[in-house]
């Protein structure tokens, strides 16, 4: 069955550009990152990887480990990284999972379980599946999962502004509005009783009773 938000992340064991990883025991105590690619050398994910790379610091503030996979093996990754520092100014700071094997793809179901043979031999059409974003978070679980097509670079500045709000409404009992962004107002969340919420913000504004609107905690 596939993946989904609340689930724990499968565990697993990798190759990457920096080591062999056990992904619980690296995920620790942080947040995490996973980002996946049909294959190396493609042009989108080139641009992808050199973007995550320059706004790394950003991910650092906010506690979030980054680690990226392609369905190649690790000792191509270091051609292909060359590559990235070349056309995008920024080499990868921050671990890549070779995949060949497929396993951590099936395991995330980016590819079906029949999916076998030398992953050289595959192009990334045959892997068009492996573009997806998934957050984790301390507990092991799954807080979010986006999925792109092959002609669509993904925007890495939404994913901060939802770990953003992940991290805010892990704490706090609200929920983030349309368009939220650090600073802005928030939403009581709809399990916090009238009772409870005055207890906690005081007064809010409710253009309806479901809707109420409070300043963003601990601003």
């Amino acid at each position: 069955m596939a993946l989904q938000i609340g689930d724990t992340a499968p565990d697993f064991q990798a190759e990457t550009t920096e080591g062999p990883i056990s992904f619980h025991d690296w995920v620790g105590d942080s947040w995490a990152v996973l980002f996946s690619h049909p294959k190396d050398f493609t042009p989108v994910c080139t641009t992808e990887l050199g973007y995550m790379a320059k706004i790394k610091p950003q991910f650092d503030e906010r506690d979030v480990k980054i680690i990226g996979l392609s369905v190649d093996p690790v000792d191509k990754h270091s051609g292909w990284a060359q590559d990235i520092a070349e056309t995008q100014g920024q080499a990868p700071n921050y671990p890549i999972i070779g995949d060949a094997d497929f396993n951590v793809s099936k395991l995330y179901g980016m590819l079906s379980n029949e999916v076998s043979g030398d992953a050289g031999d595959r192009t990334p059409a045959d892997n068009q599946t492996v573009r997806n974003v998934f957050v984790v978070g301390p507990d092991k679980k799954i807080k979010l999962i986006l999925i792109y097509p092959m002609t669509t670079g993904r925007n890495f500045d939404e994913v901060l502004r939802v770990i953003d709000s992940l991290q805010l409404t892990a704490k706090h009992k609200v929920a983030t509005p349309v368009n939220w962004q650090q600073g802005d107002d928030v939403i009581i969340a709809g399990s916090v009783s009238d009772d409870e919420a005055k207890e906690i913000f005081g007064e809010w504004d409710s253009p309806k009773p479901y809707i109420r609107v409070v300043p963003q905690p601990g601003r």
